[in-house]
């Protein structure tokens, strides 16, 4: 019965003293993800992937039923894309990854780094073992993403499939071209 007490007194003891080394890893995977503007290279490829599916889904229209996909009808879909891939509901979730998979002291490398402020010759090695969990850091992050979003296609779909449904007489719906 001593035993089992020391051995859950210890676990309380290292719970309460990894609490605040992940609260440190957690911060400085923040501090990171900040200093190298990732929401903003997220944000921009999130909106070049949906200018990409937008311009897919017009030109299928176009193609097989000879009309506009109408602005509005555009601005719609952009706007699911917009919410479901928002970086601030994946932020919070990528910085445990990199926290996870990076020690403190590979996070601060990284920081100091792309903060311009150099890395010190000794620290290449650290450097390149950094390098080699990229690939992985990348695989999760995306299964990351991909487990936490939802998807627009199948509002997409009703929403393209209304609109044909519709009386789409030139008085009907302007066209808009581009």
């Amino acid at each position: 019965m001593k035993s089992r007490s020391a051995s859950i007194a210890l676990i309380i003891v290292l719970c309460c003293v990894a609490s605040p080394i992940r609260a440190d890893g957690l911060r400085d995977a923040m501090r990171l993800l900040h200093v190298t503007n990732t929401a903003s290279r997220f944000e921009s490829a999130a909106l070049s992937q949906t200018r990409d599916i937008i311009r897919t889904y017009a030109s299928i229209v176009s193609m097989s039923q000879e009309v506009h996909l109408p602005q509005r009808i555009r601005d719609s879909i952009a706007a699911c894309y917009a919410e479901v891939y928002d970086w601030e509901r994946f932020s919070t979730g990528i910085a445990r990854i990199l926290a996870e998979n990076l020690s403190q002291k590979e996070l601060r490398l990284l920081t100091d780094f792309y903060s311009d402020r150099g890395l010190p010759p000794w620290e290449i090695d650290t450097f390149k073992h950094i390098i080699s969990k990229a690939d992985r850091i990348a695989r999760v992050s995306a299964d990351f993403i991909y487990a936490n979003s939802t998807s627009c296609v199948d509002r997409d779909a009703v929403l393209i499939h209304e609109y044909l449904g519709r009386d789409r007489s030139p008085a009907a719906e302007p066209m808009i071209l581009e």
